[in-house]
């Protein structure tokens, strides 16, 4: 049982974390999961990959498995929604693993043996995957082999139970971090740089050049004079068509209506704090009185000071100033209205550290006959307790010392046992909890502080039923008046309502503009024509949206109207420094020198130093590999850089030796690790990968 516990206060939402040790050398941007492409799926799959599509029910089975194990290992019985999306977003991987990484790693002829197994689990070859295990660490927070012994044993002796499916997950997560760390090493092997490729990268890097040069900048202002034809457009679309590949996105224009309380509300929730007032100062029984009169009960934690200022600096300021006779009249926060009394003053340390003896009996009357017994036995010879706890425990951990539960702080504790943080130490005593009778001792505590539990009388100022009726008719005149696009924009013009746009959203999109919760907004989006105007949405009854379509784009490559303007910017502002080019070709034919022809013209010169073919990052990169070509004290130009025109010359080269073999192979190893990070987008590209989730999800 405290094993158990021990995993479900450490391991959180372990499916995150295992999953991204088993995909270490794979991790990339969501983003790129879709970024494959592939024409056709059936619509009853949940996706496709190397043809092989993948069922509603498929999905489901896995989805279900691998809910219930998270569920089990954390002791819950729902998902939060950080731990539903890891769920979701761990059942794909696991299809893109099966589907498609391990058959190009089957293919690369990547395997995996018996004893490399064995020997990541039992030899000197321990897998990373254990190592990372927060269940497999000692007091010092190193690995522990012992620990990894005795879970196997137990694991083992129960596999059908939760300790024998977490170590079957564990084997699985095993062998694919292996065997992923295996495919990684054999490419980044295969990216070999020669001598001369290292010479030249030391060389880009060491011969710098200082220049004087001008620029004249192309403008981006709008210029009548050029004209752009349909022609030139279809032209340039047919040649960069290849780069237009896109995944499908929705545009959208949308105002969104918050449901807030209106005056009226906030007056009766301030009329309501204020009739229960009197009764709340003169209660006896705080929990009752808060259980029957207040939005939120009474809460049994005790603060130190400090703590309550997340919730309200008030209530804090309150609680650490004031007397168990104290009052705080109510007061108004946001749309809440507080009262406060002290519930409670109590002395109490942050941690405890407790030892236990846990006894599962038939009945509650043979358990506490064997606790009285131990107590008995105990008070004569406390030193018994680990050899008494080996032999009557119910609670086998093999990662602690019989009868060792460990630090109990006011966040991780075993329900049930609160009442540790006030135990005497080295007092035993008897708990009862869910998992049956303990007898308990406290051998070790922290620094006792002032804490304090509150009682805090609660009213929210919520949107009453004729304010909600009110927003949602301002919502629902918007969506009914508008037929179209165009409209909605008129509508909302007029009645003074905010349109706010929202581009490029993906179908598996959950947030819009910061607002969380939107899949029925996404979903609409990409059911919906373009112009087509949703009806009213409402998100966490504390929203209400209205949209409109405003752009469509579908996976494959964009339309030539999606890139209509785009190629009409790019082909103006290349006519421009064309024009900019000739003017100064012309110029420059009757000039000899950069300084003439800069005081013939007006132009400015300027300077920059060690500039080296390798910092194309940093400047113009167009620019960097002219003057890294170009011979010293040489006039050059006119030139069509990134950004404009250039004449240049270049006045000095120096060969320096600051960037070293070293340097080199570094930057090559980090060249080759970009390309490995590359390798699971081109993995599903080559497998077509269709990702239709968003459809289910």
């Amino acid at each position: 049982m405290a094993l158990l516990e021990k995993i479900r206060v450490k391991m959180g939402i372990f499916i995150t974390v295992l999953i991204a040790i088993a995909l270490i050398s794979f991790i990339i941007d969501p983003g790129t999961l879709q970024s494959a492409i592939s024409m056709f799926s059936s619509k009853n799959d949940v996706g496709k990959m190397n043809q092989q599509g993948i069922t509603y029910m498929e999905y489901v089975k896995k989805l279900e498995n691998l809910k219930n194990l998270q569920q089990a290992i954390t002791g819950t019985t729902s998902l939060d929604e950080q731990s539903q999306q890891a769920v979701e977003e761990g059942t794909w991987q696991t299809f893109l693993k099966d589907l498609v990484y391990m058959p190009a790693m089957e293919k690369a002829g990547i395997r995996l043996g018996d004893e490399e197994m064995f020997d990541m689990v039992q030899g000197r070859d321990i897998s990373p995957v254990i190592i990372n295990d927060a269940v497999f660490r000692g007091e010092d927070g190193q690995f522990d082999r012992s620990r990894l012994t005795m879970f196997v044993q137990n694991a083992s002796a129960e596999p059908d139970g939760i300790l024998g499916m977490y170590w079957n997950f564990l084997q699985e997560n095993m062998e694919t971090e292996r065997l992923f760390t295996k495919y990684s090493s054999l490419l980044a092997q295969s990216n070999i740089v020669t001598p001369v490729e290292l010479r030249k990268i030391m060389e880009d890097n060491n011969i710098t050049s200082n220049v004087s040069f001008c620029l004249t900048p192309v403008s981006f202002a709008r210029d009548t004079t050029i004209t752009i034809t349909q022609q030139e457009i279809r032209q340039y679309y047919e040649a960069h068509k290849h780069q237009y590949r896109q995944i499908a996105t929705r545009d959208i224009e949308y105002v969104v209506f918050p449901i807030l309380p209106s005056p009226e509300d906030i007056a009766l929730a301030q009329a309501n704090i204020e009739k229960v007032y009197d009764e709340f100062v003169a209660s006896d029984n705080l929990r009752l009185f808060l259980a029957r009169n207040s939005d939120k009960p009474l809460d049994t934690y005790y603060y130190k000071k400090g703590e309550l200022s997340s919730v309200s600096a008030a209530l804090d300021s309150f609680a650490f100033s004031a007397t168990r006779r104290s009052v705080l009249p109510p007061y108004k926060e946001n749309d809440f209205f507080r009262a406060a009394r002290i519930a409670d003053i109590k002395q109490l340390p942050d941690s405890v550290f407790v030892h236990h003896i846990l006894l599962q009996r038939s009945n509650k009357e043979e358990a506490a006959k064997v606790a009285d017994s131990l107590i008995a036995i105990l008070n004569t010879a406390p030193g018994r307790f680990q050899e008494l706890a080996a032999e009557f425990s119910a609670d086998k951990n093999p990662n602690a010392l019989p009868g060792v539960l460990g630090w109990f702080d006011g966040q991780a504790y075993i329900p049930g046992m609160e009442s540790v943080f006030e135990a005497p130490l080295e007092k035993l005593f008897t708990i009862e909890t869910q998992y049956g009778l303990h007898l308990v001792k406290v051998t070790q505590r922290t620094r006792l502080h002032k804490k304090v539990q509150l009682a805090v009388l609660v009213k929210e100022a919520v949107a009453g039923k004729e304010t909600y009726q009110a927003i949602y008719s301002a919502a629902n005149n918007l969506s009914t008046q508008s037929r179209n696009l165009e409209e909605f924009n008129r509508v909302a013009m007029q009645s003074n309502l905010m349109v706010i746009p929202a581009m490029g959203i993906t179908q598996d999109a959950r947030t819009i503009s910061g607002y969380e919760h939107m899949r029925e907004m996404v979903r609409w989006a990409f059911e919906a024509k373009y112009g087509a105007v949703s009806p009213v949405i409402s998100v966490d009854n504390k929203y209400f949206f209205v949209a409109a379509v405003n752009g469509i784009h579908e996976k494959g490559t964009a339309t030539l109207q999606e890139k209509q303007a785009e190629i009409e910017s790019i082909l103006t502002l290349e006519k421009k420094m064309e024009r900019s080019y000739q003017q100064i070709r012309e110029e420059l034919a009757g000039h000899t020198s950069l300084e003439s022809w800069a005081e013939a013209t007006g132009r400015t010169i300027s300077t920059q130093t060690a500039i080296a073919f390798a910092s194309m990052q940093q400047t113009d990169p167009k620019f960097a590999g002219a003057v890294s070509a170009a011979e010293e004290q040489k006039l050059y130009g006119p030139f069509k850089g990134e950004i404009g025109v250039y004449v240049f010359r270049v006045d000095e080269r120096q060969d320096g030796a600051y960037y070293t073999e070293n340097d080199a192979l570094q930057s090559a190893a980090y060249y080759s690790n970009v390309q490995i990070q590359m390798v699971p987008m081109v993995l599903q590209e080559s497998a077509k990968v269709e990702d239709n989730r968003a459809r289910f999800f």
